[in-house]
């Protein structure tokens, strides 16, 4: 901050910073308000245009309402249509060869006479690239060239002084998500589109399938359910962490339950040592709760925070266990912004698990 800037500066009381914080998020809110209640048939005209594009929705703007325009392609482009950003004045400079006929340009320019943007105009006309305006004047250059526009009206910035783009901007922004999620909706832009869209980060993770995280059935510990409890623990044995059930199966491969280290550990704590000798059928968890292959791990999370169980066997459609959800692959992994004394609460739990590879040891024999 410069001297001159120092000397001229204030200090606001709690209660001023308050109000006018307020005043801003109202102003703002008011304006969106009038921008749904305004949306008529141009926005119906913009959005039959762009879902009939065969090329690539290019939008365009300078300065702030650029960022705003490269939001804009992003919710586009991550909701299933096909957007990039192009800089007005890297444009003019050259990038006009990315725009094609069959590609539809949207423009952002609040007073519609951007010099950049203005700029841009006649080559359009001449690529006869369709074009849809974003601005708060009708009667502007940027207006009268475009084939729809979507007019924001009259709006007040938020700014005292009515100069920062403020208002404006989150006018163009909600308009631009109203444009992208219409679209993804006529799309019928799903769940499986969005994962496919998404594999990193927070969300990539709540879309994840049970297949991506689960332990491969080569990494859990099997055994058929006619062999004896003891028998069980020695020929299911497996190097590494293991996990804290066994897989029984019957003779086709079926799941028919599974049996935990606590099913053990109860069973030494009643000094019934006798029983270790006896079949685990007869003391397994029977139909034990189970998930389909291609089950979100988000639906995963929220049945063992249900059932309060820490083992989750992953069946295929023939009800043949294909790898195991084991609550320490779920709640050990902690959030990056979390310091590592802290345990990641159950309801995080979603947004803490990550896919994990492991080496693949050999299965004994005997």
């Amino acid at each position: 901050m410069s001297m001159e800037a120092a000397s001229t500066s204030i200090r606001l009381s709690r209660f001023e910073q308050l109000r006018f914080g307020r005043e801003v998020i109202r102003q703002e809110g008011d304006a969106l308000v009038s921008l749904a209640s305004g949306l008529h048939d141009e926005f119906c005209d913009a959005i039959d245009l762009l879902f009939a594009c065969q090329g690539s929705v290019i939008v365009t703007g300078m300065g702030k309402a650029g960022l705003i325009g490269q939001k804009i392609t992003a919710t586009l482009a991550s909701t299933g249509t096909n957007a990039h950003f192009l800089h007005p004045a890297e444009a003019i400079h050259g990038d006009l060869g990315r725009i094609h006929q069959d590609d539809i340009v949207l423009a952002l320019s609040f007073s519609g006479e951007t010099e950049e943007v203005v700029r841009l105009l006649p080559s359009l006309a001449d690529l006869q690239t369709q074009l849809v305006a974003m601005t708060g004047a009708s009667d502007s250059s940027l207006a009268q060239a475009a084939n729809v526009v979507l007019d924001l009206g009259p709006i007040r910035e938020a700014c005292p002084h009515g100069l920062a783009p403020s208002t404006s901007t989150t006018a163009m922004m909600a308009l631009g998500d109203a444009l992208a999620l219409v679209l993804s909706r006529m799309r019928q832009f799903g769940p499986e589109d969005f994962a496919r869209f998404h594999p990193g980060g927070s969300l990539g993770r709540k879309l994840a399938k049970v297949e991506d995280v689960m332990r491969p059935l080569a990494e859990c510990r099997v055994a058929s359910e006619s062999h004896s409890i003891r028998d069980v623990f020695v020929m299911a044995s497996r190097p590494g962490r293991r996990t804290g059930a066994i897989i029984l199966t019957d003779q086709s491969g079926r799941l028919t339950g599974i049996f935990t280290d606590s099913d053990l550990a109860k069973l030494l704590e009643t000094k019934r040592d006798h029983a270790l000798d006896g079949p685990i059928a007869a003391l397994m968890t029977k139909h034990p709760t189970t998930v389909v292959v291609g089950t979100r791990m988000r639906r995963a999370i929220e049945i063992l925070g249900e059932r309060k169980i820490s083992e989750l066997p992953v069946v295929n459609d023939q009800g043949k266990p294909v790898g195991l959800i084991d609550i320490t692959d779920v709640v050990a992994f902690e959030s990056p912004t979390r310091s590592t004394a802290q345990a990641v609460p159950a309801s995080e739990a979603a947004d803490s698990f990550l896919p994990k590879t492991l080496p693949l040891p050999n299965r004994p024999t005997g």
